[in-house]
């Protein structure tokens, strides 16, 4: 399941991210988005999602979110 369809408030483990972008791994990597790490949806705006990562919180757009399976 990717991170787009995944329930609010529940947290899961991130399993693989499918991009082809080196920068985007890179910047996904350096906010601590990696596999095996925990994340949370916190909650779902009209473009993407608002979620945890570590102690941070960030807004993913919709096609970076679909890229991250859970």
């Amino acid at each position: 399941m990717n991170l787009f369809t995944a329930e609010i408030g529940k947290e899961y483990i991130i399993k693989d991210i499918l991009t082809n972008d080196e920068e985007v791994d890179s910047f996904l990597f350096s906010l601590g988005c990696y596999s095996g790490e925990p994340i949370t949806v916190i909650s779902r705006l009209k473009g993407g999602l608002i979620v945890s990562i570590k102690d941070g919180r960030y807004n993913i757009d919709r096609p970076l979110a679909e890229a991250i399976t859970v």
